[in-house]
């Protein structure tokens, strides 16, 4: 994907190099935002420019992370996964689907901090069911098959609990 000339140029003037590798990945993030990992943006890349390597990917996230161009999206123990929307947001990630939304989160009010701490930056990410997800499981709960105080989150897969102990 070919970047907007303007931005080229604000690279240009700010002394960033931006390589073909670069260019074509910072252009997969911005052309499909859905957070993808390095490996995916690999498989990715690997249609445009067949050459590319994987430590290549990884060089060039490496290189617009610590350019402030990308965000890395840490979930749990996922894999890291990468963001090029730089307005100021969070994230949601569905439990059940595993998609990770970009969601606004306007903060108003103040953290409690021990006398003297500063903060530099905050991430918060919050996790639930997204729409679809949250109604497909309402569904299973009206048929009474699966109650939904016993699911289990295993993965990507969500298990009912088929023999749950009857509490006297």
């Amino acid at each position: 994907m070919k970047l907007p000339t303007e931005l080229l140029q604000r690279f240009a003037a700010s002394g960033i190099r931006l390589t073909k590798q670069r260019e074509e990945v910072l252009g997969l993030l911005m052309q499909r935002r859905d957070h993808p990992t390095a490996a995916e943006v690999f498989l990715r890349a690997k249609k445009h420019m067949p050459s590319i390597s994987l430590a290549t990917v990884y060089n060039c996230l490496e290189a617009l992370v610590g350019w402030g161009v990308v965000k890395q999206v840490n979930l749990d123990r996922a894999p890291t996964r990468y963001c090029a929307n730089l307005q100021d947001h969070s994230h949601f990630h569905c439990e059940s689907c595993g998609v990770i939304f970009d969601v606004d989160v306007p903060f108003h009010g103040t953290w409690n901090l021990p006398a003297g701490f500063v903060v530099n930056h905050a991430e918060v990410t919050l996790k639930g069911f997204c729409a679809k997800c949250s109604s497909e499981r309402s569904d299973l709960s009206r048929t009474n098959k699966f109650p939904l105080q016993r699911d289990k989150h295993i993965g990507n897969v969500f298990v009912a609990d088929v023999n749950p102990r009857r509490d006297s």
